[in-house]
Parts: structure tokens; C-alpha cells; sequence
């Protein structure tokens, strides 16, 4: 079981820096894939975010989600976030030195949780931590 990033999820839907890493990834992975359902949030906020920057237009935002959505439907297991989750996020954050964000905390927690083997993410700082807490990467920074 690999966990999946949103970062990952937006490189694969939109046009980033490593999105070509992420399509080939993406292309060999014959593991299952899961994230939290948060990442429907995230990766509808990063969509929002890069219209109101002009990075993209509504039109690209709008197919991004909809690839998105197939993605969640048929590839990609959305898992639930429970309270002790948050929780788990929270002592994560609690720790200065991991750098973690409240959102990756989330997803680290998460991936603990469910016993993920291995971790997907361009995130430097998420991946430093998945290290730190012996999950393999898949892909990473």
C-alpha cells in the first residue's frame, strides 16, 4: 500500500516541475494507492489557489478536478479521517523539529495509522519525516 500526497495528486493533474516523474511513476505502479479524504479538500484548494494566481485558467481547474474525481473513483482509495487522527496530527506538529504543517501532519498521521509501507510525495519536508518514521518512498522531493 503506497500513500499518495496531494502534492502527487496535483503534479499528476496539472502541468508542475515533476509532473513527467509523476505520470511514469504513476504509470508503473501496480501498488494500491490511498490517501486521506482530506486531500479532496487540498487538491480542490490548490486548484482555487493557482486560478486566483493565474497560474491556471478555469477551464484547466475545472478538467484538473474532474481527471480527479476518476482518479478517486477507480484508482485511488480515500480513507477516513478520524478524531484520533487529528489528534495524532497534532502531537506531530506539537515536535518544532519535524517542520511539519498541520495538512501533512495529517497525511503522516494517517499513514501511520493505516500501516502504509511506503509514501508518495514531492513534499521535502513531509518526505524527511516518513523517513523518520521508517516509510519507504515511492517517489519523493
Amino acid at each position: 500500500m503506497v500513500y499518495v500526497d496531494t502534492s502527487v495528486l496535483v503534479a499528476l493533474h496539472l502541468n508542475e516541475a515533476r509532473s513527467a516523474d509523476v505520470a511514469l511513476w504513476y504509470s508503473k505502479c501496480t501498488d494500491e494507492l490511498v490517501s486521506a479524504a482530506w486531500c479532496v479538500t487540498e487538491f480542490a484548494s490548490a486548484l482555487g489557489i493557482k486560478q486566483r494566481t493565474g497560474q491556471i485558467s478555469e477551464f484547466v481547474a475545472q478538467a484538473a478536478w474532474q481527471q480527479f474525481e476518476r482518479l478517486c473513483a477507480n484508482d485511488l482509495q480515500l480513507l477516513p479521517v478520524e478524531p484520533t487522527t487529528f489528534h495524532s496530527a497534532a502531537v506531530l506538529t506539537l515536535d518544532a523539529q519535524t517542520g511539519l504543517r498541520a495538512g501533512d501532519a495529517l497525511h503522516l498521521a494517517k499513514a501511520i495509522e493505516v500501516k502504509a509501507k511506503s509514501m508518495a510525495t514531492l513534499d521535502d519536508v513531509l518526505a524527511k519525516n516518513a523517513k523518520r518514521v521508517k516509510l519507504r518512498l515511492t517517489l519523493a522531493a
